[in-house]
């Protein structure tokens, strides 16, 4: 069995044992906290305009119709989102200091040898928000054509063309260093700061090509500034039919996506997680909040406190191998 096809099984396995029946969880029994008596704050770890802001951001908007408080959320960028992270993890964990991690959180470890916190000792998780494919766009401008001819050209020119990232050690990173393992290619690295500046730099035509959350490029995709040339998969994506998924495309093991999880200190009383969940819920049950994550591709992760914490272990596992097989590092 290769590398690609062990990956792929094993994270199809976790995702149908984690969704296969959503038992309620033992955090809902808690008596009610009078969460939240004043505003709440998400540091979400990237600069705005990200994949991660595109979802916090009306997860936000929600959040205040329902509670009647403000869900301020709180940019911390840097270092492939760890600063931030770090930043989240020595909070007050009363419930009113929230963190919004993506996968690269489930990365860092492979990746940053000496993190300042860990993700599963330092955090509870609460729940997994939204999970969403991963998607190759381009600047139309210079790479035109489409998924074929791109192929082509970067097999021409190896090392020439480059691709743009949130920054090391993140899923566009990997997904890009999986997409050249997968293909035999070389295509030069260049790291942001964030997933907004990458794709700033990428409309500009400062960089070339991006894998990125399909949540942060659907809307430059609609409005034409950027082309997409393949969602990650074995199927296409609602929100854009007419691009081809992986393996239609002669890739069926690339199977990579962006996904977005909501996590409180360690130490938060057990009621007030189980607010903070019940409320993420309800959220997530409105129909505004249900459209604008079909818009982005994704839907609302629908996973227990318990069953999200397994699946960032399974995570956490599944880039470990990645990074080793591909001999990322940070640039």
């Amino acid at each position: 069995m290769t590398l690609t096809h062990s990956i792929h099984n094993t994270r199809r396995d976790v995702l149908r044992l984690a969704a296969a029946a959503i038992a309620s969880s033992p955090l809902l029994g808690q008596a009610q906290s009078a969460w939240p008596a004043k505003p709440v704050t998400v540091v979400v770890p990237f600069p705005a305009g990200g994949g991660t802001d595109a979802f916090a951001r009306p997860l936000s908007a929600q959040f205040a119709k329902l509670t009647g408080k403000q869900l301020i959320i709180d940019n911390r960028g840097g270092a492939g989102g760890t600063v931030g992270a770090s930043i989240a993890a020595k909070a007050q964990p009363d419930g009113y200091t929230l963190f919004m991690g993506a996968v690269h959180h489930a990365i860092a470890p492979s990746m940053y040898p000496r993190l300042d916190y860990d993700l599963e000792k330092d955090f509870v998780p609460l729940a997994l928000l939204a999970n969403v494919p991963q998607v190759l766009v381009v600047n139309p401008r210079l790479v035109p054509g489409d998924f074929k001819a791109f192929l082509a050209q970067v097999r021409k020119n190896p090392g020439r063309m480059n691709y743009g990232s949130a920054g090391s050690g993140t899923s566009h990173h990997l997904a890009g260093e999986l997409f050249k393992m997968q293909t035999q290619t070389f295509i030069t690295h260049i790291p942001y700061r964030g997933a907004g500046p990458a794709l700033s730099d990428l409309i500009a035509g400062n960089v070339d090509m991006m894998f990125d959350g399909l949540g942060s490029s659907a809307a430059h995709i609609k409005g034409g500034r950027i082309k997409a040339l393949m969602v990650s998969g074995a199927k296409r994506n609602p929100a854009f039919p007419d691009v081809p998924c992986a393996a239609e495309l002669g890739l069926p093991d690339y199977t990579v996506s962006t996904w977005y999880g909501l996590w409180a200190p360690k130490g938060t009383p057990a009621d007030v997680q189980a607010r903070i969940v019940e409320d993420m819920r309800r959220a997530a049950a409105t129909d505004e909040l249900k459209a604008s994550w079909a818009s982005n591709g994704a839907e609302f992760g629908n996973l227990t406190p318990p069953q999200f914490g397994s699946f960032v272990s399974a995570e956490i596992k599944r880039w470990a191998t990645v990074v080793k097989a591909s001999g990322a590092k940070l640039d």
